[in-house]
């Protein structure tokens, strides 16, 4: 079924495709119907915001199709986005299983499907499967290690075109195009939100690439950035 947003969206988590590449989705069979029964299917366009930092939790967000950036902002107003989330992920658990406020803001950045669940049912569900206890766990292991990596990068790396360019290399790998001599990367965020990804300006980061582009290392075609010299990106990713 298409949504309005284009999306053919999965009806069910038991015929979805996606299932054995996500951790959390592939659990048995008995575990995904009772989750069928608790969860809700929803269409989000790009720009739609699932919860906001401070707000109390009110439930998980498994998703399905798409890419939700996370951030957190400062008093001052300051934002520093410290994820783009892929298919598969889920978002809010950390807040719904302990009770405490979401601890950051994800909002879209392409038309999503999200299949959402309440807190008090997800709970439930927890504690009458113990399969899906150890993925969850599983689950905020990974995003404590994760976590973990990013701080390393953003506060042990020397410059900002450091950062840029562990940034793009990183990016590479995701898509699945970190082997090739000359990888692509569709660059989905504006130099603003990459500045804040990094923790710069976007002054900064423009920049940065007109830089890497005058060196021929990195070439754009529309949104595509071609990595024309990898062994000079990751020259920088290690100055």
């Amino acid at each position: 079924m298409l949504s309005p947003y284009g999306l053919d969206i999965i009806e069910s988590c038991l015929t979805c495709k996606m299932r054995a590449d996500a951790i959390f989705c592939d659990l048995p069979d008995a575990a995904l119907q009772s989750f069928e029964q608790i969860k809700y299917a929803t269409a989000y366009p790009k720009g739609a915001i699932l919860f906001v930092e401070g707000q109390a939790p009110r439930g998980i967000f498994v998703l399905c199709k798409g890419r939700v950036k996370l951030s957190i902002c400062s008093t001052d107003g300051k934002t520093l986005i410290l994820k783009i989330a892929e298919a598969g992920e889920v978002l809010g658990l950390s807040a719904s299983v302990s009770g405490k406020p979401y601890e950051l803001t994800a909002e879209t950045i392409d038309p999503c499907q999200v299949n959402f669940v309440k807190r008090e049912d997800f709970l439930r569900f927890l504690k009458e499967h113990s399969e899906a206890c150890l993925r969850v766990a599983e689950q905020l292991s990974e995003k404590y290690n994760s976590a973990c990596r990013e701080i390393r990068s953003l506060g042990l790396s020397h410059s900002a075109a450091e950062k840029l360019a562990k940034l793009l290399l990183e990016w590479t790998v995701k898509n699945g195009e970190g082997a090739k001599a000359e990888p692509r990367i569709k660059l989905a965020l504006t130099h603003e939100e990459i500045a804040q990804m990094i923790g710069t300006s976007r002054e900064t980061v423009t920049r940065l690439f007109a830089e890497m582009k005058k060196r021929q290392i990195v070439q754009a075609k529309g949104s595509t950035l071609v990595i024309r010299n990898k062994t000079a990106l990751k020259a920088l990713a290690t100055t």
